[in-house]
C-alpha cells in the first residue's frame, strides 16, 4: 500500500459525486470493501484515502480517479500520474520490473530517470513518454518541502 500524500484529493467531490450516484456512505463502504469511518473520515477531510482504496471508491462510483484527485494536468507529479492511473507503488513497480524503492526515489525526484524507465512508465500508465518526462521534471525541480 502507498504511504504517498494523496495530493489533490478532493472530500467535497467525494461527498457530490457518491450522493449523485444515489448511495449513502454505508452503501459506498460496502460496495467499495472498505469501512464505513474511513469513507466518514475522507468526507469530513479527517483523512485521506490510500490509492488502493480510491480506485475502488472510483469504480463503484463509475467515476475516472482524475473526479477525485484534482490536479492540473501541468502540475502533476510522477506520482500524481501513477494515483490517476489507480496504482501503487508496489503494483506500478511489479508492471515495470523495478524495485519498489527505486521506484519512489524516482518518484520522489532524488534518482534520475533513465530514458529505458520514462518509456517502461510510459507503457505501463498508458502516457505518452514525454508526459512521464515532463512530470518527472516537475518533481525534480519542486521548491523545497513541497510533496511529490
Amino acid at each position: 500500500m502507498s504511504r504517498r500524500v494523496l495530493r489533490g484529493f478532493s472530500a467535497d467531490r467525494l461527498a457530490d459525486l457518491r450522493i449523485e450516484a444515489g448511495l449513502t456512505r454505508g452503501e459506498l463502504a460496502r460496495l467499495a470493501g472498505v469501512s464505513l469511518g474511513a469513507v466518514q473520515s475522507w468526507e469530513t477531510g479527517r483523512a485521506m484515502p490510500q490509492v488502493d482504496s480510491l480506485a475502488k471508491v472510483a469504480a463503484v462510483l463509475d467515476v475516472p480517479i482524475n473526479r477525485l484527485v484534482l490536479i492540473e494536468p501541468g502540475k502533476r507529479h510522477l506520482g500524481d500520474l501513477r494515483v490517476l492511473a489507480g496504482l501503487t507503488q508496489p503494483q506500478l513497480a511489479a508492471r515495470i520490473s523495478l524495485s519498489t524503492t527505486s521506484l519512489s526515489s524516482v518518484e520522489l525526484g532524488q534518482t534520475g530517470l533513465t530514458d529505458d524507465v520514462a518509456g517502461r512508465l510510459a507503457k505501463a500508465l498508458n502516457l505518452p513518454v514525454r508526459t512521464v518526462v515532463d512530470a518527472y521534471e516537475r518533481t525534480r525541480t519542486r521548491p523545497p518541502n513541497t510533496p511529490a
